[in-house]
């Protein structure tokens, strides 16, 4: 697997060449997850992205979980585990 951070710029950022030939998995914070596959550097480059190491990937999107689950947690100090709208928070993220 390869991981990178890329900003969707909308048409033509994974054209139809591309899903064709990668598999992509797109998560927060514009965290793509490509399939190791001939050409995928390609790809980075072309979108601009900034390839990371799974761990990398993973450690920013666990801060940025942490962040907002702390924030869901100020909004909503009286909601327990118990609780159906406590479904609503953030959960943790773990990349393949």
């Amino acid at each position: 697997m390869k991981y990178c951070i890329a900003e969707n710029t909308g048409q033509g950022f994974i054209t139809h060449r591309d899903n064709f030939l990668f598999e992509f998995q797109g998560y927060p914070l514009n965290i793509w997850v490509l399939k190791d596959n001939t050409g995928d550097l390609d790809w980075i480059q072309r979108v601009n992205g900034i390839e990371k190491t799974k761990e990398e990937a993973q450690a920013l999107l666990d801060a940025e979980t942490l962040r907002l689950q702390q924030e869901w947690d100020l909004a909503n100090p009286d909601v327990t585990e118990e609780d159906e709208i406590y479904s609503t928070r953030p959960t943790t993220i773990t990349l393949p």
